[in-house]
């Protein structure tokens, strides 16, 4: 399977032969940092996704307050708000099942 990385900006070399977008990792703070950029990238995307549905609902009220009448732009909303929550839900899945794959590692 490929992974994206959506981190990366660029995969031309730059001027120390490394890779624009890559640093390489601390060996003291690495697993501590990774961990913490983990949490608040969730911690991001729920707030985001949050807010979608948040919009989906306002959009829902005015049409049926009759402030809005472009069902399209409803529907729109709807959409979106179903796709970042199912996307929201696979990764939290595959999260989950990091973590149970972690748990059988042996020491």
């Amino acid at each position: 399977m490929i992974n994206f990385n959506p981190n990366i900006t660029s995969m031309q070399p730059n001027a120390n032969n490394s890779f624009a977008g890559i640093s390489k990792p601390n060996n003291t703070d690495a697993k501590k940092s990774d961990f913490t950029d983990t949490v608040k990238a969730v911690e991001k995307y729920l707030s985001k996704v949050d807010d979608i549905q948040q919009s989906s609902n306002t959009s829902i009220t005015e049409l049926l307050a009759g402030k809005n009448e472009d069902v399209n732009s409803v529907v729109s909303a709807m959409a979106k708000a179903d796709i970042s929550f199912k996307l929201l839900v696979g990764i939290r899945n595959k999260l989950i099942e990091a973590y149970k794959e972690t748990l059988k590692m042996p020491l």
